[in-house]
């Protein structure tokens, strides 16, 4: 509005056409609105930091944007959040656009076409809420994007005529961001309609027998995998290109939940793929966004005490022993940790050593030289007397246990996504390279990191999309 009133008074624009804001400012005030105007760009880039924080996190959530590192800084507000990577565009982004303009003048131009085109998006999407959410009459949604869009489409004709001035520069930048995401969320789409409509049905494993048509051996192996229903199709890849498997598998699927904390009695989601005797489970692992993920040691003592409170749970069930086993694995059950059901199943693990010489004993001896020693983990479940569990499960446990002292191996599987033949060129041009360089030049998942290297083996495969 000062601007306006000096602008009024003053028709001859000399000094090619700079008008600039402290001109029009009276000498005696300029440097209090100096002060008021470092403030209210603190506020405002602060502002801008935080909403673009915001808005790639539900962006990266809803599979639109590349994995990132999201840091909650606060255990009570889920929206204060830090992001390093987008931090550090930011800055890059800022030195970029002024050193490359040098003038305020241009910098002007591209901020006021970016705010204005930010209001006018909000006022077409308000046209939305005022209709879905709110439940009001088309007509009264068309009246306030005419009232509200009339005022702010004459600011955006305005900026539109300086594009050639700096104001280039927001569209630029939203057209690159625009092309990430739409490759991003493209790729990933594919990758996850490939596997939903691949999955491995349950038929085809029952038709393979207990032993799955290969050797299952001791021990327990854990498939990562991202979907929390059905069996994934690189589960047939493991079965047909590997010679032995361990005679325990769990399916794991680490999700983070938007909540603080995940009570511990709530951590773990356990269930059966296919009938008991097949060893076959689903755990689906819950964290909350302020959760530490425990070491391995003690997640792996949590997950195979959570099965064995599953085993126990399900055979004292009402109807646990009356349900079709020949069903998929729709039928979760919750299940905590071991220090949070007390009256269930508790598991002890020691280290006991053993004279590699005297094979067929497994008692613990006096060892005279470190040389014929072997270290053993031994791990005995604790069944509490009352009520009472059957035969089968009984037997499950003693499988369990067997396996958890055999050892868990870490099993990843990394899919790798290629157009197929026959494709058109604009598909193989985002799949095979856009999407391409993007995963691998981002994050992995988090669960990825925490996996101990000695014990984990990768199985790569590619999809044809």
């Amino acid at each position: 509005m000062g601007q306006a009133a000096y602008l009024s008074q003053h028709h001859v624009l000399d000094n090619d056409y700079r008008i600039g804001f402290y001109v029009s400012v009276p000498e005696k005030l300029r440097w209090p609105v100096l002060v008021i105007a470092i403030l209210a760009a603190v506020v405002g880039s602060q502002a801008i930091i935080t909403g673009t924080f915001s808005i790639i996190k539900q962006c990266s959530a809803l599979g639109c944007f590349p994995r990132v590192k999201i840091v909650h800084t606060s255990s009570k507000i889920h929206g204060q959040i830090y992001i390093p990577e987008i931090n550090w565009i930011l800055m890059i982004l800022c030195l970029a656009v002024t050193i490359g303009f040098r003038d305020t003048k241009r910098m002007g131009n591209a901020s006021g076409l970016a705010v204005i085109t930010v209001m006018l998006v909000t006022t077409c999407l308000m046209s939305l809420v005022i209709v879905l959410c709110w439940q009001k009459s088309v007509f009264f949604a068309v009246c306030f994007v005419f009232f509200f869009g009339t005022i702010e489409a004459l600011y955006f004709s305005a900026s539109l005529i300086k594009f050639l001035e700096g104001a280039w520069v927001p569209i630029a930048l939203a057209f690159i961001f625009l092309i990430v995401m739409c490759v991003w969320h493209y790729g990933t789409l594919k990758k996850y309609e490939f596997d939903l409509q691949n999955k491995v049905s349950i038929n085809w494993l029952l038709s393979l027998g207990p032993s799955l048509g290969i050797v299952r051996v001791r021990g327990i192996g854990l498939i990562h995998t991202e979907l929390v229903s059905g069996i994934p199709a690189i589960f047939s890849h493991f079965v047909t290109n590997l010679p032995a498997f361990h005679q325990v598998l769990v399916f794991l699927c680490i999700k983070s939940v938007p909540v603080p904390h995940v009570r511990p009695e709530e951590r773990f989601l356990v269930g059966h793929i296919g009938p008991r005797q097949y060893r076959i489970y689903r755990c689906i692992v819950r964290y909350g966004y302020r959760d530490v993920h425990k070491d391995d040691m003690e997640f792996e003592k949590d997950l195979v005490c959570s099965i064995a409170e599953f085993i126990r749970s399900g055979s004292v069930g009402i109807n646990g022993a009356n349900e079709d086993p020949y069903k998929d694995d729709d039928k979760m059950t919750v299940v905590g940790t071991c220090s949070s059901h007390t009256e269930g199943i508790q598991m002890s693990e020691d280290d006991v050593i053993v004279n590699i010489d005297s094979p067929g004993t497994s008692e613990l001896r006096e060892i005279q030289s470190p040389t014929v020693i072997k270290p053993k983990k031994r791990v005995r479940f604790v069944v509490p007397e009352s009520p009472k569990i059957d035969r089968e499960a009984m037997k499950e446990l003693q499988e369990l246990m067997e396996a958890r002292e055999a050892g868990i191996a870490y099993i990843l599987g990394h899919s790798y996504v290629k157009a197929k033949q026959g494709s058109s060129a604009l598909k193989k041009l985002v799949i095979n390279y856009g999407y391409e360089f993007l995963r691998r030049n981002t994050r992995v998942p988090s669960y990825a990191l925490s996996v101990p290297h000695a014990s984990t083996l990768e199985v790569g495969m590619i999809y044809h999309v």
